[in-house]
């Protein structure tokens, strides 16, 4: 076993090695991007074997994972390859072991070579299926989940499961515009069709959407992203979080930490013909300054400097997003179809945009007599790379400070689908609301283990505390609803238990740098599970999760979507717990088992729960394509969902304004498109059932000789 030190050493040689052999390629020469391509897969294989924290040994039975895996991540509806090709390729089956470990790579481009001839294949066979209508009497079912079907055993196979797809959309739409029709057939000036009519309608949207489906993978998916994807399943197979992240994606993971970024200050949207347009131009960015750059022009080129312009057509707005910021200073030129129909370009030097909407938010909610305070945070963010940049342990220690001066007499903490982010972020957080202590143990991969403490003496906030989770609350959240759990600072509220990822990361670069402000390289990066974490009480949270003190239903309950539901995931275990002193300023105990009896007993979340579940037991079985019988099903799937959204979603508004220090922010902005969604978030969370629940607990707690009424 390496230590510590030898790891970063590894980490070092590996970066050296392949910052010289790859100093000299040129990736326009395809036999030395082949050479490229295998020195970064024999980097990357040796830094799994050497770093990762408990590696599967990378031999045949590896190699057969990765196989299957890859086919399947090409090819997920199973309409593309045949049962023919893949016997093609099982000869490299159990030999991928020895192309990660120095080997010549022959089945990434065999793969390739097979995608590229059945690609127009299909695109040829969805517009051939489409140009007929469908007889929606058929006794047919279409089974959404491909995963449960082996490939097709011949091209007829293929094209039948392709049809049942396009027919299963196309009876989508149509039975929409039937009941448009039927809504709309004694308004004035309203066309009443046949159903012909709306049956191909129906088909052309369907067509509309698989053109926009088949142009981005044409437009994006070439060989070296499907090379890239290839990595990526390699690494995913060693758990999860382990992930090949080519430039761009390393781009896009930094600025999602950092929330700021370089580009144009617009927001992009798609229009109704699958473009991408400007939806707003931020005031003071590039665009704006520019003053040539308008809402609802479309982008039509995108060019990086000098470079040749790339056509955007097919791409999504993500897509087209990756393309449009860069490195800060550089220059954007893009091509404009404009209101009038003349076409413009435009050259810009990137800036840099701040992600402020992505920042920690708050608001006030009058509960009777009480004022609590409402904090939500989407992320644990935190910009390293500058000494003025954004930490989310400031920010929310800014909140709380505001809202202390609107005389709240609670907080909520709102940590829902918040997937997490910077280790040392949570435990600066966790610090806001204990009195110094250890906040989290990590281990390495040679079991050597040690507690990461909050070192600051003393609580910013002291007062009646809950915390909100969910199903995808992750990673740093479950450390900060572990923390507040085990020191009973507080009570956590939500879904049966949070997501399961009890697993730390650290990026390895590789290639020589892109630029000198950033640390990004050429050949992006692998973000290396390294470490487990582990609550102060010795338990982990991975696949487990964090168990909530107080349970309540959540819609997306009984999804398979947690760590436990990964095959790759790593297995749960324990370690010694480390000396810490629990909160005494307070006793939940009594509030918590009065609001679980509460709960127990409400005969709504009791109905909630079981359609829930009902929901998610059907959405796994074979949807019938006789339109009678799609109609009676949906129809009960309408109600039961329209049942729970009423459930879900307060009759009565809650009272919630914004903080007097936030007046300006949601009612004055000079960007008026970003206060009016500061608004509507206001107005969102104003009938969350959730939020009201869990405001009504922490009067409970402010008042705890007072019943409350679960309404």
């Amino acid at each position: 076993m390496k230590s510590k030190k030898g790891l970063v050493l590894t980490a070092i040689v590996l970066f050296g090695a392949l910052f010289f052999a790859f100093k000299v390629i040129d990736s326009g020469n395809e036999t030395i991007n082949i050479t490229t391509r295998q020195r970064l897969l024999n980097a990357i294989g040796s830094l799994l074997e050497e770093g990762h924290y408990s590696p599967k040994k990378i031999d045949d039975a590896f190699s057969k994972d990765v196989y299957k895996k890859y086919l399947n991540e090409l090819d997920g509806d199973k309409t593309l390859f045949t049962q023919a090709d893949i016997n093609t390729l099982k000869k490299y089956e159990t030999s991928l072991d020895d192309e990660i470990h120095g080997a010549a790579i022959a089945f990434a481009p065999a793969v390739s070579a097979i995608y590229d001839k059945r690609l127009p294949e299909t695109i040829a066979m969805y517009k051939e299926i489409l140009s007929h209508p469908f007889d929606f009497t058929k006794e047919e079912t279409f089974i959404i989940d491909a995963e449960k079907l082996p490939f097709a055993a011949s091209d007829a196979e293929r094209k039948d499961r392709l049809m049942k797809e396009l027919k299963f959309s196309t009876l989508e739409r149509f039975v929409e515009f039937q009941e448009l029709r039927e809504k709309n057939k004694d308004t004035k000036d309203f066309v009443v069709k046949a159903d012909s009519t709306l049956e191909r309608e129906a088909r052309a949207k369907v067509s509309k959407i698989m053109e926009k489906r088949y142009d981005r993978l044409k437009s994006t998916f070439n060989e070296d992203e499907r090379f890239n994807a290839y990595l990526n399943v390699i690494t995913n197979l060693m758990d999860p979080h382990t992930d090949y992240q080519p430039p761009i994606e390393k781009r896009a993971f930094d600025e999602e930490m950092s929330r700021r970024f370089y580009g144009i200050g617009a927001q992009l949207i798609e229009n109704d013909n699958g473009e991408v347009k400007i939806a707003n131009v931020q005031t003071g960015g590039a665009a704006w300054k520019s003053g040539e750059i308008a809402a609802n022009d479309i982008i039509l080129k995108v060019a990086q400097g000098k470079e040749e312009p790339v056509d955007i057509t097919g791409y999504t707005t993500q897509d087209a997003v990756k393309l449009i910021r860069g490195n800060k200073g550089s220059e954007v030129r893009l091509t404009l179809k404009k209101l009038d129909g003349t076409i413009k370009v435009v050259t810009m030097i990137r800036e840099e945009v701040s992600l402020d909407e992505g920042l920690v938010r708050s608001a006030v909610i009058q509960n009777g007599e009480d004022k609590i305070g409402y904090i939500y945070l989407p992320e644990f963010y935190a910009d390293f790379e500058r000494e003025s940049g954004s930490r989310c342990s400031e920010d929310v220690a800014k909140e709380v400070e505001k809202l202390k001066k609107e005389n709240i007499k609670g907080i909520v903490l709102d940590i829902r689908t918040n997937g997490g982010g910077s280790l040392y972020e949570v435990v600066q957080m966790v610090g806001l609301f204990i009195n110094q202590g250890p906040v989290v143990q990590v281990r390495d991969k040679d079991g050597k283990s040690s507690a990461i403490n909050d070192r600051h003496p003393g609580a910013i906030y002291d007062g009646p505390l809950a915390v909100m989770v969910n199903e995808f609350s992750a990673s740093a959240s479950e450390i900060f609803a572990a923390a507040i759990q085990d020191y009973k600072r507080g009570i956590i509220i939500g879904s049966t238990s949070t997501y399961g990822k009890g697993t730390v990361q650290k990026t390895i670069p590789f290639g020589k740098p892109i630029d000198f402000t950033s640390g990004r390289t050429e050949y992006g990066a692998v973000k290396l599970t390294f470490q487990k974490y582990y609550r102060i009480n010795g338990g982990s949270v991975q696949l487990k999760g964090v168990t909530p003190d107080v349970i309540i239903p959540d819609a997306l309950e009984f999804y398979k979507l947690r760590e436990k539901d990964n095959a790759a995931a790593l297995p749960w275990d324990e370690i010694s717990k480390v000396p810490y002193d629990t909160w005494d300023k307070s006793d939940f105990s009594a509030t918590i088992q009065k609001e679980n009896a509460k709960i127990a007993e409400n005969k709504s979340l009791n109905l909630l729960r079981n359609n829930l579940q009902w929901l998610s037991d059907n959405s796994e079985k074979p949807i019938n394509l006789n339109i009678d019988k799609y109609k009676e099903m949906q129809k009960q799937i309408r109600t039961t969902v329209n049942q729970n959204n009423s459930l879900l979603k307060l009759q009565k508004d809650m009272t919630i304004e914004a903080m007097a220090a936030d007046h300006d922010k949601f009612y004055n902005n000079p960007d008026k498109p970003k206060g009016d969604r500061y608004v509507s978030w206001l107005k969102a969370i104003r009938t969350d059932m959730h939020i009201d629940e869990t405001v009504k607990m922490v009067s409970e707690m402010i008042h705890p000789q007072q019943q409350t009424a679960l309404k």
